[in-house]
């Protein structure tokens, strides 16, 4: 599905806009602490919504004999996207606790940042789509960084966010005076007569770095599954709606999936060597079958793996966990 056919992009992105609607101005009006049922069942149905999304694709794809593969491919996508977006989740529970953020207020910090990942993850898309189309050799330069991203991925430690370190938070704090306290759930109040900027905003603006970062590799990982922009598209955008309900659902446990970073440098690097070798060939010599079942692999067994072998825990590194005073959130 190409861009010319401008009908599927209305009617999605009118989906899109009506579902953000509906989040914050029906269901989601007064700022309050997100339960662990309520997320469940959140994230449940964004996964549900995707997959309905996916079954259409296969009735109203405009190729008939290419609806199958389209599905696929979004599925493909979207689970990659779905399972990368877990690494953004601990990074965000790092920030939201070194920045004491109370649970009532991580909801809206969410809301607005999954709005500015749409935007940069849509031209994230265009700009890699017409890279490779562009010069073919792109190619070669993304699956050389997806292998070496995913091993590298293999031997990171536990992370640590050091935000007096993020150049684009300096800069800010260069050009508007940051308040040293919350005020409800406002960004921006007036201090003095001058505007300044809460520490929910800069808690907001490094949400939003840590996102393109984690988009550097997320969109070149499912380029390597499909090209099409349509289906880059939707996949990412499916994953990212879903992404604040999976956060107030696992951010409390996420911790505990301490192999699971070893499933996410398996997939990034399978999907490294697919683009690799489909491109030097001209063929599909790992196909997208296999790779949905080599993805829905790697992650069953890094989470059953840290289930059966569960990490060692002191006294002293829970009372350190950045996830626990996230749990209730």
């Amino acid at each position: 599905m190409t861009t010319g056919n401008i009908l599927p992009w209305v009617l999605f992105n009118l989906f899109v806009l009506a579902m953000l609607a509906l989040d914050l101005g029906v269901f989601h009006r007064k700022a309050r602490e997100i339960e662990i049922r309520e997320a469940l069942l959140w994230s449940l149905f964004w996964i549900a919504l995707a997959l309905v999304f996916n079954a259409g694709l296969l009735w109203f794809w405009p190729d008939r004999g290419q609806a199958r593969q389209a599905a696929l491919e979004f599925l493909t996508g979207y689970l990659i996207e779905k399972s990368l977006s877990v690494d953004n989740i601990f990074v965000f529970v790092l920030i939201f606790n070194y920045f004491a953020i109370p649970g009532i207020y991580q909801r809206r910090v969410l809301f607005w940042g999954i709005i500015g990942a749409l935007v940069f993850r849509a031209i994230f898309i265009a700009a890699g789509i017409t890279l490779i189309r562009k010069f073919d050799w792109v190619i070669y330069l993304f699956g050389a960084f997806l292998v070496v991203t995913g091993i590298r991925l293999a031997f990171e430690k536990d992370k640590e966010i050091h935000p007096e370190k993020n150049p684009v938070l300096r800069a800010f704090r260069r050009v508007m005076p940051v308040t040293t306290e919350f005020h409800g759930s406002s960004f921006f109040v007036r201090n003095a007569g001058r505007l300044a900027a809460t520490p929910l905003f800069v808690v907001l603006l490094l949400i939003e770095t840590t996102d393109i970062i984690f988009a550097v590799d997320s969109i070149p990982a499912i380029l390597a599954v499909t090209q099409d922009p349509f289906i880059v598209y939707t996949s990412n955008v499916f994953a990212i709606l879903g992404l604040r309900a999976l956060y107030f659902a696992l951010a409390g446990v996420v911790r505990r999936f301490h192999f699971l970073h070893y499933g996410l440098s398996a997939i990034l690097t399978f999907v490294g060597v697919k683009m690799l070798a489909n491109h030097h060939a001209h063929a599909k010599v790992i196909s997208t079958e296999m790779s949905l079942a080599f993805i829905g692999a790697a992650l069953a067994v890094s989470i059953i793996a840290s289930i059966l072998w569960p990490k060692r825990d002191t006294g002293l590194e829970r009372e350190a966990d950045p996830a626990a005073p996230a749990a209730s959130g």
